[in-house]
């Protein structure tokens, strides 16, 4: 009777000595390693939800006008002796006036309920603000009340991180409101300065809403121009804002046109943004069938590392976009 020969000390963990068939593995275990893990690049679509409240520089935006039309309203009762300055405050009105309104149209096209913007969120009170009548220009504190409840709602420092985020919508509002308080306060302080100089050619309300929309707009016919030092100084910071506000202007329009799209933090948007995922290749790896355990275990583990260093990259690579979320 042959006696079986020993086993070999020799032999690797995990094989069989010469002679013996290979080890089958178990039922329950793969005979396949998993597929291999790829990043592809899938476009996704983030819609935004409508919402009452806008983008966060329009909202201050708007809540500033309103203030200022307050204000502005308060001077009109209060210097009711000083024509030139009805005057100005009467375009400031009407320039107002329509940029509410075109306010209210875009809230009522953009809210999730025409309806109750409309009853209970304050929409008949923006509808009779925007109007050309003195008596209803109260009710724009209304819009200042929605600003105060974005002040609650959202917090001063999201706000703030929001503001600083989005810098072209925020640039842009800020830009845009420093020209329509320089159009407003300019054109007061110009008409004061040169109202009563020597050889002045800026001498009533007209003169001077004109002079300032010339210079903002960098115009500059040379009809209209200050005749004094502090005039002159005047007419400086006017034409620094409108290059300011044009350049700002032009910059926006050509990232708007031209640039990729991009999503913003609240906004969020419904641009398209490119974000990497996971996906699984129709060709997975073979396996041989007669290799051994081990050797199976072993391309299992490695594949196994290989997937989870695939998938730490991926996440490494979305943590900035969801920190910014």
């Amino acid at each position: 009777m042959r006696s079986r020969p020993p086993h070999s000390t020799s032999c690797r963990a995990g094989t069989e000595p010469s002679g013996r068939t290979p080890s089958r593995a178990p039922q329950w275990w793969p005979r396949q390693a998993p597929p291999d893990v790829e990043e592809t690049t899938v476009r996704t679509t983030r819609v935004k939800p409508r919402s009452e409240l806008k983008n966060t520089a329009y909202e201050i935006f708007i809540g500033v006008l309103s203030i200022l039309s307050i204000v502005n309203l308060v001077l009109v009762y209060a210097m009711h002796g000083d024509g030139a300055l009805q005057q100005i405050l009467s375009v400031m009105n009407a320039l107002f006036s329509v940029i509410f309104l075109g306010d209210f149209v875009y809230r009522m096209a953009t809210a999730p309920s025409a309806g109750h913007y409309f009853l209970a969120g304050y929409g008949w009170a923006d509808l009779l603000a925007s109007l050309p009548f003195p008596q209803l220009k109260v009710l724009r504190i209304f819009r200042l009340l929605r600003v105060y409840r974005l002040m609650r709602d959202v917090g001063p420092r999201t706000i703030w991180n929001t503001l600083v985020h989005d810098r072209a919508n925020s640039t842009l509002m800020t830009l845009l409101l420093l020209g329509v308080l320089v159009f407003q306060f300019g054109s007061i302080s110009i008409l004061a300065v040169e109202g009563h100089a020597e050889g002045a050619n800026i001498t009533s309300a007209s003169d001077a809403l004109w002079y300032t929309i010339v210079t903002i707009s960098t115009v500059g016919y040379g009809d209209q121009f200050p005749v004094t030092n502090t005039g002159r100084i005047l007419g400086a910071l006017i034409i620094i804002v409108g290059v300011g506000i044009f350049g700002t202007f032009t910059g926006y329009l050509a990232n708007l046109f031209l640039g990729p799209g991009t999503s913003t933090p609240e906004d969020a948007s419904d641009t398209p943004t490119v974000a990497p995922v996971v996906a699984a290749t129709t060709a997975p790896v073979e396996v041989p069938a007669d290799a051994s355990l081990g050797d199976r275990l072993a391309e299992l583990l490695a594949q196994s590392e290989r997937t989870t260093a695939e998938l730490r990259v991926l996440v490494a690579d979305a943590a900035p976009g969801a920190a910014a979320d």
